[in-house]
């Protein structure tokens, strides 16, 4: 059985879940790793990525949110269409893809199997928490960006039927929490300037901030600037005593399994952002529209925020089960569908 396992590249929680799904399907099958899109910063995976592409990508801007114009120059439709057209699909018996448009439309073209394993899939639920406000742009977006036949989700929440709570890496599972007193910062969407002038006015605190603007490394005052680094953002959130973040899925998801406190803005122009924060409210997560002229609510979240408790167990591995099980006994209309690992390895192979 061949697979074809398919990654968004625009931000880094698509691939951070691929480093424990990815070795699993290569445990089970033929699994070779797409990942499209220029905005990803993990760039070292521990296994080999067999087809990068450009695909479709936002471009994060540095007033917390999308920057348009960088968007709409980066976004080439002849090589887009090139792409889906080129792409070996029909080498496969199925592609499984995270929200990446390449494979999802060649595969809808050349009619080979294509299921969903991505966080999208879930914020589309009906039953998954909604903003107060309505964006139709955004929701026909998340609907046909990345065409499938069959969608499993993730959610901060187990809200409807094969929607599953966060696949948390090893990395921070491993973790052993401790507060060293420094809060972690990851808004890609802001420049370091703006990032800067706010939390330079907060009293008290020392903020460490990761920016993907930065070439090295400087401190201002209370705050530190570090370039994207995986190993020193993940020492960072280990020790840290609370995370201010973009409203995205991953990074939420991780302060939340190691008990961290936590605060999120969402980025402008991103309606998926504006559901996952809607999820957190519920949560009991602060959230706040903006950076700017946020001072007293950042103040007031350092001083008196708390964690809130969660219960993320290790999915990773029941989650690919499914969807492989699901996939051969439709394939093979049969009634006997492998129940555990083992069995399901034998099918497979």
């Amino acid at each position: 059985m061949r697979i074809l396992y398919a990654i968004q590249g625009t931000g880094n929680g698509h691939a951070s879940r691929a480093r424990d799904l990815v070795p699993f399907l290569k445990s089970k099958a033929q699994c070779d790793v797409l990942i499209s899109g220029t905005q990803c910063d993990v760039k070292a995976f521990d296994f080999q990525v067999d087809y990068h592409l450009k695909g479709l990508s936002f471009v994060f801007g540095k007033n917390g949110g999308i920057d348009l114009v960088k968007t709409l120059f980066a976004i080439n439709l002849f090589r887009f269409r090139h792409e889906i057209v080129t792409l070996p699909v029909e080498q496969y018996d199925l592609i499984i893809n995270d929200f990446e448009p390449v494979s999802a439309w060649a595969a809808r073209l050349r009619k080979v199997p294509c299921v969903s394993v991505s966080h999208q899939s879930a914020v589309l639920s009906p039953k998954a928490p909604r903003p107060t406000f309505n964006d139709w742009k955004g929701e026909f977006i998340l609907r046909n960006y990345a065409p499938v036949e069959k969608a499993y989700g993730f959610h901060f929440r187990q809200y409807d039927k094969n929607i599953s709570t966060p696949v948390i890496r090893q990395q921070i599972r491993q973790m052993v929490p401790t507060n060293k007193g420094h809060f972690t910062v990851y808004l890609p969407a802001y420049s370091d300037k703006t990032i800067i002038d706010t939390l330079s006015k907060v009293e008290g605190t020392h903020w460490q901030v990761f920016s993907k603007h930065a070439q090295k490394q400087h401190n201002h005052g209370n705050i530190e600037i570090h370039p994207i680094d995986n190993l020193k953002f993940l020492k960072s959130l280990e020790t840290c005593r609370g995370i201010l973040c973009g409203a995205g899925f991953e990074t939420p998801a991780e302060a939340l399994f190691l008990g961290k406190r936590l605060m999120v803005i969402p980025m402008k122009g991103q309606y998926e952002q504006h559901l996952n924060a809607a999820a957190l409210k519920e949560l009991g997560v602060p959230v706040i529209n903006q950076l700017h002229s946020k001072v007293k609510e950042i103040q007031r979240w350092v001083e008196r925020g708390k964690a809130i408790k969660v219960n993320y167990p290790d999915n990773a591995e029941s989650i690919i089960v499914q969807v492989l099980n699901n996939f051969i006994g439709k394939k093979q209309s049969r009634s006997y569908v492998p129940e555990t690992i083992t069995d399901l390895s034998q099918t497979v192979l």
